[in-house]
């Protein structure tokens, strides 16, 4: 099995932090790629990066999936899912969507902890997006500015707990989303300082894209995520055209 992950930011820092984990979670004969954004921003805070992070999410999408049995769209919020479930034929996974449903399945309400408090509204429009609205007690942020996206899990680490304490203590939180691809891994080394389980999207985006690969499911052939219709298209990459178009390459 080979599982493509693409990292919607600029940030290769990232994209390794990403790789590490992957790496660490998937089962032994389980191929890993990731590939960074081809252009975007260093992480994404504002529905602008998002889109912007969707398109390059997109461009990557259709460069490399032919290789591969599924993808993860490896930033929270899930820039370009959607859009990618259309146009592909393998099975398309995303963190945030990963990481709820899993949450789900371990508790009753669920807080986020996330790096930016400009973030905030753009995940709670993502969780309403996927009907999770009535389960989530909290998102909780870090409110400094950051130093380095690289660093994020050194330089504030200890905030990082202490937000999560706070959403158990204070908001009644029953599971924890430690969200954002930069945070990749840090729910697995402190999950012993916290009393309710910590969920990583990374590793949830992993293990479910290997389930729905195994359960072998066809690509949607009619309704809202079948194949765009035949139409003109200009200006996009020839391998994104051949899929947005349905032009041959």
């Amino acid at each position: 099995m080979r599982l493509l992950i693409v990292n919607p930011n600029i940030s290769t820092s990232v994209s390794e932090l990403i790789e590490k984990e992957a790496r660490r979670v998937a089962s032994p004969q389980v191929e890993i790629n990731v590939v960074t954004a081809p252009f975007g921003v260093a992480y994404i805070e504002t529905r602008a990066e998002a889109a912007v992070g969707g398109y390059a999410t997109l461009t990557a999408l259709a460069e490399h999936y032919s290789d591969y049995d599924a993808a993860i769209v490896a930033a929270f919020g899930d820039p370009g899912l959607l859009a990618a479930r259309e146009i592909l034929p393998i099975p398309v996974m995303g963190m945030t969507e990963s990481a709820l449903m899993t949450a789900s399945m371990l508790g009753g309400k669920i807080s986020i902890v996330a790096i930016s408090r400009r973030i905030r509204t753009w995940y709670e429009e993502t969780v309403a997006r996927y009907g999770m609205s009535s389960r989530l007690a909290s998102i909780r942020c870090l409110e400094n500015s950051l130093r380095n996206i690289a660093t994020i899990q050194d330089d504030h680490g200890e905030q990082l707990i202490t937000l999560c304490k706070q959403a158990v203590e204070e908001d009644g939180a029953d599971v924890i989303i430690i969200a954002g691809a930069p945070l990749a891994g840090l729910a697995r080394t402190v999950a012993d300082r916290i009393p309710v389980p910590l969920v990583d999207g990374v590793s949830c985006a992993v293990r479910q894209a290997e389930a729905i690969v195994g359960i072998n499911t066809r690509s949607s052939q009619a309704g809202s995520y079948a194949p765009p219709p035949d139409k003109p298209v200009a200006g996009l990459s020839p391998a994104l055209m051949a899929l947005i178009g349905r032009q041959p390459l």
